[in-house]
């Protein structure tokens, strides 16, 4: 299946914020988890924390930046998915300490968001 700019341009934005998070000593866990309820651009542990983290670009300030176009409905969307990983990982086992952050990346420009919501 043929990979369009925008997505070729959406997994270099999460592989750069992958890359940046890494670097500032968070570790790997999964790209990309998806459910019914939605998608989660990546996972990370940050000591013991499990950190879900949205990833936005966008080429400029426009209609309020790439943090700004994480709305209301997409953090719902965001911890309802989060509340599915969390249940096919862990089930009725105690779950980690969450966080959400967000990384937006605005005319190759990282802003880092820990605990956004």
């Amino acid at each position: 299946m043929p990979v369009s700019p925008r997505q070729r341009a959406g997994g270099a934005a999460e592989q750069l914020a992958l890359d940046y998070l890494t670097s500032r000593g968070l570790e790997f866990v999964e790209r990309n988890f998806r459910a019914r309820s939605g998608e989660i651009d990546l996972i990370l542990r940050d000591a013991h924390e499990l950190v879900f983290v949205e990833v936005r670009a966008r080429s400029g300030a426009a209609f309020g930046g790439a943090a700004a176009s994480v709305t209301s409905a997409k953090r719902q969307r965001i911890r309802r998915t989060a509340q599915v990983y969390l249940q096919s990982r862990f089930g009725w086992r105690a779950w980690p300490a969450l966080r959400f952050d967000v990384l937006a990346i605005e005319a190759g420009r990282v802003l880092w968001l820990r605990a956004a919501f």
